[in-house]
């Protein structure tokens, strides 16, 4: 009669979540960048940064509205919110979308508020041009 064993072999549980795991931080650098109905500004000199999944995301969509991470918000409420990120130490870089047909004033608007703050690592996205 074969001798039985009474533990668990856990190797091949370690191997999947290896992989699993592995299957997980290569999906991850897949973000999705535009949660807002935005037209970019088409630039010829332009290159696309990389994804970085702690980034601050600002939008400004055609009607002027602002949004953070995706969510509208006030202007007032966007100041309280980018002093949170310059306590915290102020490296999360700063992504601005902002649709083609906003005006140069809200745009400056935005951005005063960022370089306000201390916030260095700012980019703003645009399309590439042909």
């Amino acid at each position: 009669m074969p001798q039985r064993f009474d533990s668990i072999n856990v190797i091949p549980f370690i191997d999947i979540m290896l992989v699993l795991l592995a299957i997980v931080l290569m999906t991850a650098t897949f973000v999705v960048q535009g949660d807002i109905d935005v037209t970019l500004p088409v630039a010829q000199n332009s290159h696309e940064p990389e994804p970085e999944l702690d980034a601050v995301r600002i939008g400004i969509d055609a009607s002027a509205s602002l949004f953070w991470q995706g969510k509208p918000i006030q202007l007032s409420d966007l100041d309280a919110e980018l002093g949170t990120v310059a306590e915290q130490g102020g490296a999360r870089p700063v992504v601005l979308s902002v649709d083609e047909s906003v005006s140069f004033g809200r745009f400056v608007e935005v951005v005063d508020l960022i370089k306000g703050h201390r916030l260095e690592k700012m980019s703003i996205r645009v399309q590439e041009g042909a």
